[in-house]
């Protein structure tokens, strides 16, 4: 049985289809804590993987999870159901270092401004 009292049990959904789990948490267990078990139970032969929790980002029913809620804040009526178990989905965003960030920072050449829209509509009036 999927639930056992205050119980959900959740499977981890990884990008290329495979899973982690799944594995029962209490309701009480935080989103942060589900992101800490992705990242020690992450496979070792997957390239890729997170480095830190600030790198993992669950998806649950459409939702980005925040760190501060618990599973039973996530609950969908669905994971109400006897046997079921709830699939979240795992996006990895690794962190930005200083020298991409210096890379992606480039100054414009010249007197040219960066995200500056000119639009013009020529039509005739009738």
């Amino acid at each position: 049985m999927a639930e056992v009292k205050d119980h959900l049990e959740i499977k981890f959904r990884l990008n290329d289809g495979s899973d982690i789990g799944p594995k029962s948490f209490p309701d009480a267990t935080t989103v942060a804590a589900l992101k800490e078990t992705v990242v020690s139970q992450w496979p070792k032969e997957k390239e890729n993987g997170p480095k830190t929790v600030k790198d993992v980002r669950l998806i649950s029913a459409g939702r980005i999870l925040e760190n501060n809620k618990t599973v039973g804040d996530c609950r969908s009526p669905v994971s109400n159901l006897s046997d079921a178990v709830t699939t979240m989905h795992v996006l990895i965003q690794p962190q930005v270092t200083d020298k991409a960030e210096k890379k992606t920072k480039k100054k414009p050449k010249g007197d040219l401004k960066q995200n500056n829209c000119v639009c013009l509509c020529f039509g005739r009036r009738l």
